[in-house]
């Protein structure tokens, strides 16, 4: 298996969530930039450059937590302290 394959099935579900927040994102986006400036072509450009930068953001937040979380409880397990 590719080193491809095997990061996106390992990140199936962090991806998932990127792209549907990418949606939202650049749905709530454009509609702002377009009640602000009034010009459809400048709400679609704003709107796809902003989020899109938002979304890389976002997935490598998700991993850092993710590691945070999985750090959290291999020190609890190794404390012999059971995660509620």
């Amino acid at each position: 298996m590719s080193f491809f394959q095997r990061f996106l099935r390992y990140n199936k579900t962090t991806l998932k969530k990127t792209f549907s927040y990418y949606i939202l994102h650049i749905t709530v986006a454009m509609l702002v930039a377009y009640m602000v400036t009034g010009q459809l072509w400048m709400a679609m450009t704003l709107s796809l450059l902003e989020p899109t930068v938002q979304a890389f953001a976002f997935f490598f937040h998700e991993k850092v937590w993710d590691r945070r979380l999985k750090r959290k409880k291999s020190a609890d397990v190794s404390n012999n302290i059971i995660p509620s």
